[in-house]
């Protein structure tokens, strides 16, 4: 692949993760939480084995790799696939977007107790205050009639979930540093991630009901327009985005690759207000830039972006969609 048709795959990634908010926000039309994650996953799990098995890899069967696989799956997939799931059942897609590039503001913070490299700095902290603070000005949208009041609870509760699941992407990303990266290939991580996803939500799916929970729902009743949400978020947002990430590490390197990250909220709230006709207000822009901004006062190094160096090893990513 030429660096050229390398930014131009770059681009695409940008624009396949940033949908992957607006399919959410479709699928939860019809469906329950569960059983968005479980579709998606599924469709994900199987193109990932395939493509892992094709090159002859699989999936570890000792049970340090298992256990590896376990933490990973369903602390970087389940937890923050359900979380943003069930977020987006009560906010807009664009705002669960922005709200989604917290993630490396807490990577950076649980990385400063984990690794000595990677300590906080005065550059890091105004940075993480900036952030936070845009936060706190998307939280304040909930209460002054930008939503309807009934639902103001219900939309600082979504919020609060999509930022929760921005802090288990950062454990998840942490943890594969820490403990996987060196003994588990990225492809076998994530083929095994989805699957463990897949197999967890399938069965949450279907036991939700027994606790009260609400009922799947049957997939003949699906409108086309759910239906192709789905496929394109378990087949293109999921398992063609992974595919597409790894195939770019190569040529442009970790760290011009690694800066999709700060194009998805940015397409995320530009799909939302086109194809959703979501509201966008001069806070919701103001908490994006905050947002984004600090997401690059913190980790942008813009020595390393454009300096020539061999690419390291990929981690483990977030897919940023969730």
């Amino acid at each position: 692949m030429t660096k050229q048709r390398a930014w131009i795959g770059f681009w695409i990634l940008a624009l396949i993760w940033g949908s992957s908010f607006l399919f959410i926000r479709i699928g939860v039309e019809q469906l329950t939480t569960f059983q968005v994650v479980f579709i998606r996953t599924l469709i994900a799990a199987i193109g990932l084995n395939i493509v892992a098995y094709a090159r002859g890899k699989h999936l570890p069967t000792d049970w340090k790799g298992i256990r590896d696989l376990l933490i990973l799956g369903i602390v970087n997939t389940v937890f923050p696939f359900v979380l943003i799931t069930w977020g987006e059942k009560s906010i807009e897609s664009s705002l669960a977007a922005i709200l989604q590039g917290t993630a490396a503001l807490f990577t950076m913070v649980v990385a400063h107790f984990v690794f000595l490299d990677e300590r906080m700095t005065t550059r890091k902290i105004v940075g993480l205050i900036i952030g936070f603070l845009g936060v706190i000005i998307l939280a304040s949208r909930s209460t002054d009639g930008e939503v309807i009041p009934a639902d103001a609870t219900l939309h600082l509760l979504g919020q609060l979930a999509i930022v929760a699941a921005s802090f288990c992407y950062a454990l998840g990303g942490t943890y594969s540093r820490k403990a996987i990266q060196n003994h588990i290939e990225p492809i076998i991580a994530a083929a095994g991630a989805m699957t463990v996803t897949a197999i967890i939500s399938g069965i949450l799916t279907y036991v939700a009901p027994l606790l009260g929970g609400p009922s799947p729902t049957p997939l003949g009743t699906l409108t086309p327009r759910v239906i192709g949400a789905m496929l394109a978020l378990g087949l293109v947002n999921t398992f063609i985005a992974y595919i597409i990430f790894y195939a770019l590490i190569p040529v442009l390197g970790a760290a011009r690759t690694s800066l999709v990250t700060y194009v998805i909220p940015a397409v995320g709230l530009i799909l939302g207000a086109i194809f959703l006709g979501e509201a966008v207000d001069i806070r919701l822009l103001i908490g994006a830039a905050m947002i984004m901004g600090s997401i690059g006062i913190v980790n942008l190094k813009f020595g390393n972006i454009f300096r020539r160096t061999p690419a390291p090893q990929p981690q483990v990513v977030n897919d940023g969609t969730t």
